[in-house]
């Protein structure tokens, strides 16, 4: 290549680039890389390796990337699609959707389709999740969908609610289904049933039949289950490394089962601390330190997580009285600056903090400190809170870079002599070393 006079020019010779090749063109035909790209494609008598004879284990590759409705409409392309679409493999995993058009606006799995994958998918199925609203009828059809899973070899069951009230069905006949699932799949590793009637009596027929393969229980508001099925399951399963009970749920006895010597070690602990409006008690159970402390030092990197759901102050009175391995709090409802202050105070392992609602005081002096004596606190979420610009712009300082997640609604900030809302957000900015704004709500004329 020369340069004449500002000109570039490309000398012939050996190694040198026709103008057909520079510009992508084929060197016989002249066509274009995407005109002979187009024939390809077009053309599978000439070309017989075009898309329709897309290798089998490419094609399924392809299809682990759509949801159930897409892969439906791609396996129409052709026969070698549609084929590949009722592979085994693509069939290891379906979510059951049983809703009615008056009490949900979420699509229904069609009666046929859920028949054709009972009938002829069945025995591929190893992750299975139910969701359903709070209609009776469809209560009634996820039981049926449960009991015709006997032939399964079912690894992963889920069973949700996506509506309230909760699944409305006869306990008697859940059980039973649930248990015939239980009893006739091979190696069930997870189970997560919330909003369900399961009782004691399934839960030890689940740990004597799955001892050697569980590792995750979700037991999400099920009324039905007490603390000693719960501590039963804990006992037997000893691979078990991730809980999620209702507080109820909780005891002494369940925490010791938990950190024997044969236990693994917990990886992710979620207690759901709730009190129904209307409720009068709330029967939570007291938790000793000693408990907590045994728990702490059997699994050190333990997720210990606790939504709270409560409505008054003496619902809190169970809670945070001495140290308290919690690494995760989420209050749902309003929260006194008192609580907030013991959780100060007895959870230094604190990581993350979300605060739906305190009220018209402002929590400068308590979430300093928390910043202060949390060492580790990483993610703070404020809902409708009040706090001070300055307070903002100290708390930033503490936590410096660590605090990788701050989530604070404008209108909860206050400005005062300091800082102005802008002042505020270019300071924290720099305290954390990147771009940071509070969450703004859109006004719309």
């Amino acid at each position: 290549m020369e340069s004449v006079k500002g000109k570039t020019t490309y000398a012939k010779g050996k190694g040198s680039l026709s103008f057909n090749q520079r510009k992508g063109k084929d060197k016989q035909t002249g066509a274009s890389k995407s005109q002979i790209l187009s024939k390809y494609l077009k053309d599978p008598v000439t070309h017989p390796t075009g898309w329709e004879k897309l290798p089998s284990n490419v094609l399924v590759r392809v299809y682990s990337f759509l949801n159930f409705w897409d892969r439906a409409r791609a396996s129409t392309v052709c026969c070698h699609w549609n084929s590949v679409f009722h592979l085994p493999e693509l069939w290891r995993r379906f979510d059951f959707e049983v809703t009615q058009e008056t009490t949900s606006y979420m699509k229904s799995t069609p009666r046929g389709l859920v028949r054709q994958v009972l009938h002829q998918h069945k025995d591929h199925l190893r992750f299975v999740s139910i969701s359903i609203d709070g209609h009776p009828l469809s209560a009634e059809i996820a039981c049926d969908i449960l009991s015709q899973l006997m032939n399964c070899s079912i690894k992963t069951l889920e069973l949700m609610s996506t509506a309230k009230p909760t699944l409305m069905m006869k306990k008697e006949k859940f059980v039973a289904a649930l248990n015939v699932v239980i009893v006739n799949s091979q190696s069930i590793s997870s189970l997560a049933l919330s909003d369900t009637p399961v009782d004691d009596p399934s839960l030890e027929v689940l740990a004597k039949q799955h001892h050697n393969s569980l590792t995750l229980l979700n037991m999400e508001s099920c009324p039905n289950a007490s603390a000693i099925g719960i501590t039963f399951v804990a006992d037997q399963c000893r691979r078990l490394h991730q809980l999620t009970i209702d507080y109820s749920q909780l005891s002494d006895e369940l925490l010791s089962s938990l950190c024997s010597e044969e236990h693994v070690t917990l990886k992710y602990l979620r207690i759901n601390v709730i009190k129904q409006e209307g409720q009068t008690e709330t029967n939570f159970p007291t938790i000793s330190q000693d408990s907590w402390d045994t728990l702490a030092r059997h699994s050190p990197d333990l997720s210990l997580v606790m939504y709270f759901y409560v409505v008054n102050d003496e619902d809190y009175a169970h809670f945070f009285n001495y140290i308290t391995p919690v690494t995760h709090v989420y209050f749902g409802r309003s929260v006194s600056r008192e609580v907030l202050g013991r959780l100060a105070s007895h959870c230094p392992g604190l990581k993350e903090l979300a605060i739906c609602a305190n009220g018209h005081e402002p929590l400068d002096m308590e979430l300093l400190d928390i910043a202060n004596r949390c060492k580790g606190l990483n993610s703070l979420g404020l809902g409708e809170c009040e706090v001070h610009c300055s307070a903002m712009v100290q708390l930033a300082k503490i936590c410096g870079e660590r605090l990788s997640e701050l989530f604070i609604r404008e209108e909860v900030l206050v400005e005062d002599g300091e800082f102005s809302i802008d002042e505020m957000t270019e300071r924290v900015s720099e305290t954390l070393g990147r771009q940071w704004y509070p969450e703004s709500m859109p006004y719309w004329d």
